[in-house]
Formats: C-alpha cells, structure tokens, sequence
C-alpha cells in the first residue's frame, strides 16, 4: 500500500507545482502587461513608424496639390470646349458672310475689268495721242490696217 500513498504525495506536489506556475505566470502576465511597459512599447512603435508617415504625408500633400492642378486644368479644357462648341454659329455666319464678300469682290473686278475693256476702244487707242475736244467724230465705216505686203 505504499504505492497507494506515493501518487498522493505526487499529486500534492503537483497540485503546490501547478499554484507555483499560475503565481509566475501571472506575474510575469502582469509585468509584461505593465501600463508603463506598454507606453515603452507603444513609444517605441512610433518612433519607428513616425518618419516612414511624416515622408508619407509630405508625398500624400503634393500628390494632392498636383491632382487638384490637373483637376483644375480638366475643368478649364471642358469649358473651353463647351465654349468652342458655342461659338460654333458665330463661326458660320463669319464663313458665309466671307464667302458673300469674296463673291462681291469677284462681281466687282469682273465689272471693273469689262469697262477697262469698254473704254479702250480701238477709235480711242487711235485718238489718244491727239487731243480731243469731245466733238470729233471717228471715220465713218470700218477701218482695216495697211500692210507692207498686201496692196490692192
């Protein structure tokens, strides 16, 4: 029976080692777990992390400036050519009313160049080298040139 009261001891002894283990581990839980420890822990987070966010943030600011820039230069091409598209009538009327003056200018040197063809006459071309007083007439009948050649 001896082997009887051994386990009993054993148990005992486990028993006072398992409260021995539970006393160490909470302790160690509670010194681990220490509020002092943790603000060393959580100190020591940020001044790892804090650099890498500052350059981070730097970055994320002109990112930032240089969306707004291209946003602002998207909204002003948008416009312009909403503009453009407006202007589209003016732009047709300027082009039909440039088409009428071309079409005038070609009317009005077509009628200067039939009266330089008017008033250069052959009885005038003969004339011109007298002076004319308005009261001669030409010869009557057509008037042929003499040739060197041809004589009747």
């Amino acid at each position: 029976m001896a082997s009887a009261a051994a386990p009993h001891k054993e148990t005992d002894l486990d028993i006072k080692a398992r409260r021995a283990m539970e006393r160490v581990s909470e302790n160690m839980h509670v010194v681990a777990n220490e509020p002092s420890l943790a603000l060393y822990r959580l100190q020591e987070h940020v001044r790892k992390a804090l650099p890498f966010m500052v350059e981070k943030r730097g970055e994320f600011g002109q990112l930032h400036e240089q969306l707004q820039g291209r946003c602002y230069d998207a909204d002003y091409a948008v416009s312009a050519v909403n503009e453009i598209t407006k202007a589209k009538d003016p732009f047709e009327a300027c082009a039909a009313s440039l088409k009428n003056a071309i079409f005038y200018r070609q009317q009005l040197r077509y009628r200067d160049s039939r009266k330089q063809k008017k008033s250069q006459s052959m009885y005038k071309r003969f004339s011109a080298s007298e002076p004319s007083t308005g009261s001669e007439l030409p010869p009557p009948g057509p008037t042929r040139p003499q040739s060197s050649i041809y004589q009747p």
